[in-house]
């Protein structure tokens, strides 16, 4: 299922904005280019890009978390009586009920990606970390570990999130909040150092298809939110991403052994090949055919 566009022109670029679902907003902006692409449901999220020109949103609020990312000109809103400004990079966080307006900084325009986030799919990930929202002063960060998070939820638009992968990306957002909210550190827990081994001893023996948070829990006895901060805290990586990974390197053996990329692709739980491809060239610099010829040749 693809990404509904809603644009202020026809012919917008296939890789931005999708000409079937456009909907004229000239009466909303009148500048040719804007739009708002919304991307598929995913469980208590919304996510959107937007391409924008002058100020375009009057004060108003949202009873979700706010949290996105600049892609491109000046974000600059009102919030909490003062001016703000996102540059490129930077991470906006906008607390429910808070009252903000928004649009362009500069004549270029604006481009942004930003996730709308339910306080109680939040809550549940805070889990170890406090039992009240976290509340971000600044509006404006600058957060590596946290522009991760947020741009795994918002690099596909096109495309739903897999439950394992939202699990994780939950989890650093939520750790990520907290921390902006100026708490104390975490304190560590104790590695459950058995139940991440069940987890991943599960996940090895059904990688070929889809695997499930809940089935994960039955697995460890942990609730999914816990498993993934100890499945980091064991192994160093999320247990969608372990999954991801341990699919490619059967996957690659398959290529050496001769098998078509298609037929590996198919027998290591990718949904097509162009998908196998994507998460290969991710993964290893080089795509699934570039490898498999250097196999041959070596």
């Amino acid at each position: 299922m693809t990404a509904i566009s809603i644009s202020a022109r026809q012919g917008v670029p296939e890789d931005a904005l999708s000409e079937d679902a456009a909907i004229d907003l000239e009466r909303l902006c009148g500048v040719p280019g804007d739009g708002i692409q919304v991307a598929p449901a995913v469980d208590g999220i919304e996510r959107i890009e937007a391409r924008l020109h002058g100020k375009f949103f009057e004060p108003h609020r949202h009873d979700t978390y706010a949290i996105g990312v600049t892609l491109g000109g000046v974000q600059t809103f009102q919030y909490r009586g003062e001016s703000r400004f996102s540059n490129p990079g930077s991470i906006i966080i906008l607390h429910p009920d808070e009252i903000h307006d928004g649009g362009a900084g500069t004549e270029i325009g604006l481009r942004y990606r930003m996730m709308y986030l339910q306080p109680e799919r939040l809550l549940a990930a805070l889990d170890e970390t406090g039992p009240s929202l976290p509340f971000v002063a600044a509006p404006v960060v600058g957060d590596e570990a946290l522009r991760q998070a947020v741009g795994e939820a918002l690099v596909d638009l096109d495309n739903g999130i897999d439950e394992l992968a939202l699990d994780d990306i939950l989890v650093r957002i939520a750790e990520g909040l907290y921390r902006h909210a100026g708490a104390k550190d975490i304190k560590p827990g104790k590695a459950d150092k058995n139940a991440v081994l069940q987890a991943s001893d599960f996940l090895r023996a059904n990688l070929e298809r889809p695997v499930g948070s809940q089935e994960l829990e039955a697995v460890s006895g942990l609730d999914r939110f816990t498993l993934a901060r100890q499945f980091r805290k064991v192994l160093g990586t999320s247990p969608h991403r372990y999954l991801l990974m341990r699919r490619l390197e059967r996957a690659r053996q398959m290529i050496a052994r001769g098998e078509s990329l298609a037929g590996a692709a198919l027998e290591t739980g990718f949904a097509d090949q162009a998908h196998f491809t994507r998460h290969f060239k991710r993964a290893y610099g080089i795509t699934p055919g570039r490898w498999a010829g250097l196999v041959v040749a070596s």
